[in-house]
């Protein structure tokens, strides 16, 4: 790397670094800021105007007021402000303005909107049909948007024929029996099977003594699941389906619907919208830790720009203080793991526990508490892998469907996290975890595409073929496959893939030819950048970097992220916390 550019990197990563430290928050952790969201904001709406139409009249007015003002040109909406339009959020941005019965106010709106939903589907008469062939066998979402449009009257005199039971009797089994039974839905929406599930059964009219035997019963194991602030996952999508399902069926009173709308009210964003969901404080904060633990060589960027050592006692105590030490209500997942939130509605999953684990090593030498901490989380995710080797998100079991199933980006950062504590666990635990981790690098040999991509499940790109994000994903697995000599004829292949990715800016979007962002441009340096000697790839993406950083474009966030049901999101942190890891490997080293 040539003189000129090297003092302009390390410069960016000195401004990158006094940037994502000025973020830490006044208790010691950063928050970040999740995109708003039409989907939130529509499902919002219409549980409130279910629930009581007059009393949250502000809430709602706000709420529709936020959609017409962000409605795209084509007349629908996206996930984000920033995400091209989609027929599931248009559909229950339609709806939404329907419950609230709030046509007359916005015709426009509300032509332009239904001009697009008949584009996308055909007619009004084919779009149940068109959001369930989206979704395919997954009803995690399909049902959930089809009863919202049949509880708004969308649908029109018959739409509840239109939509599909949900087994919500279920419920009563022991949560050992949902893996063989299949169920349609992914593990972390029982709450949505059993409150939608009972609404489509009281509206439809369909005929189940079974069900009707087990309204009470389930409505019972719906009140334990419910965290106590009210919000399912911390998330307005699912409270949203929860509060108005209740309500839909003559049930606004019932506990869970009070407090799922009182959560609702407290989400909402000063310019009347919601977040997908309320924050990610524990996964910015691990990563931002990450992020830090690259430190340039320079002496100024060493002593000045890092975490003290009271940030980091700190942030050790604080991420000590987020680990679940008994079995979640929620899933029933064992003790040891990490949500990707500090509040009450966040449950354990892979991602985060891995993160965690990494954080806390790098925080400083580790004592008895933090070492005690680090073995019960590798122990978690050691009993999350599945057959093949693979890590999937939240539990093992179901398998069925993509948030129950094995992933690269989550086992590669599995890897990392069980490799930098090794070491320190007792020979029977670190046993395990040499045993396991040879399972996970086969997995993550074997789900290796021909072209030497890994497909992530939690990120992808719009502008992407079939909307998926390779660089993302083989980014991570790069990273995380570690120095197994075995395993370096996989990592250089997924080099040379990330190398084929490179934009003609020098930059990296989700896949060639699509925008370069800041994340994927960051990301794809970081797994390049111990690459020695430099090569002409990472040059040029660290160049588009760094100018990136010094005409200060590098702060916008691109929606990359993708919540439950493919469902899209930006993160104010991501483009910060990125470009500062890569950064710092890029000046770790003299080159």
């Amino acid at each position: 790397m040539n003189g000129e550019l090297r003092q302009r990197l390390e410069a960016a990563h000195r401004v990158a670094t006094q940037a994502l430290l000025a973020e830490l928050g006044p208790n010691g952790h950063w928050v970040g800021e999740l995109s708003s969201s039409a989907l939130s904001t529509a499902t919002a709406i219409t549980a409130l105007a279910t629930v009581d139409r007059v009393a949250h009249g502000g809430f709602i007015q706000g709420g529709l007021q936020w959609l017409a003002a962000n409605a795209n040109a084509d007349g629908g909406w996206g996930d984000t402000v920033r995400s091209r339009s989609n027929l599931s959020t248009t559909a229950l941005v339609w709806a939404a303005f329907g419950a609230a019965k709030a046509d007359a106010e916005f015709p426009a709106v509300i032509g332009r909107a239904v001009g697009f939903i008949e584009a996308k589907a055909g007619s009004l008469n084919r779009l149940v049909p068109a959001i369930e062939m989206l979704y395919g066998k997954d009803r995690t979402f399909s049902v959930p948007i089809t009863m919202m449009l049949a509880l708004s009257g969308r649908l029109g005199p018959d739409g509840w024929q239109r939509v599909r039971p949900l087994p919500f009797e279920f419920a009563t089994l022991p949560r050992g029996f949902f893996g063989a039974l299949r169920l349609p839905v992914v593990s972390y929406a029982l709450p949505a099977l059993i409150a939608i599930g009972q609404v489509i059964h009281a509206r439809s009219g369909r005929f189940n003594p079974l069900r009707s035997l087990t309204r009470e019963r389930t409505l019972d194991v719906l009140t334990t699941l419910q965290p106590a602030n009210g919000g399912f996952l911390e998330a307005t999508p699912l409270t949203s389906f929860v509060t108005m399902s209740l309500a839909g069926m003559g049930r606004a009173d019932h506990v869970v619907a009070r407090r799922g709308a009182e959560f609702l009210g407290q989400s909402v964003r000063p310019d009347g919208s919601w977040p997908i969901d309320t924050n990610l404080a524990t996964w910015v904060t691990t990563l931002s830790v990450k992020a830090l633990s690259h430190r340039s060589a320079d002496s100024l960027v060493r002593e000045d720009h890092s975490l003290d050592q009271a940030q980091r006692d700190t942030l050790r105590a604080w991420l000590l203080g987020q680990q679940y030490r008994g079995e979640h209500p929620y899933t029933g997942a064992a003790p040891g793991g990490w949500a990707w939130t500090d509040l009450p509605g966040g449950v354990p999953d892979a991602d985060d526990t891995a993160g965690a684990l990494l954080a806390l090593h790098e925080l400083g030498e580790p004592d008895r508490e933090t070492i005690a901490a680090a073995a019960a989380g590798a122990n978690w995710l050691l009993g999350l892998q599945n057959r093949d080797g693979g890590i999937p998100t939240f539990c093992r079991g179901w398998g069925a469907l993509p948030f129950d199933r094995s992933t690269p980006e989550l086992t590669a950062h599995a890897l990392r996290a069980w490799r930098v504590w090794l070491a320190d666990f007792p020979p029977e635990l670190a046993d395990r975890v040499r045993a396991a981790s040879r399972r996970g690098v086969a997995y993550l040999v074997s789900s290796q595409r021909a072209d030497g991509a890994w497909l992530p499940l939690w990120f992808g790109h719009e502008a992407a073929p079939q909307q998926e994000n390779p660089v993302y994903g083989t980014a991570q697995v790069v990273l995380g496959l570690g120095d197994d000599s075995a395993v370096e004829p996989s990592r250089q292949r997924g080099r040379e893939f990330l190398r084929r990715q490179q934009n003609p800016d020098g930059g990296w979007g989700g896949a060639l030819g699509t925008p370069s962002s800041m994340e994927e441009t960051a990301l794809a340096l970081a797994a390049l950048g111990d690459e020695l000697p430099v090569t002409e790839a990472t040059q040029r993406g660290a160049a588009w970097l760094v100018n990136a950083v010094e005409v200060g474009a590098w702060r916008e966030p691109a929606p990359i992220g993708l919540y439950f049901a493919r469902l899209w999101y930006f993160e104010r942190l991501y483009p910060l916390v990125f470009a500062v890891s890569a950064l710092g490997r890029l000046a770790s080293e003299r080159r």
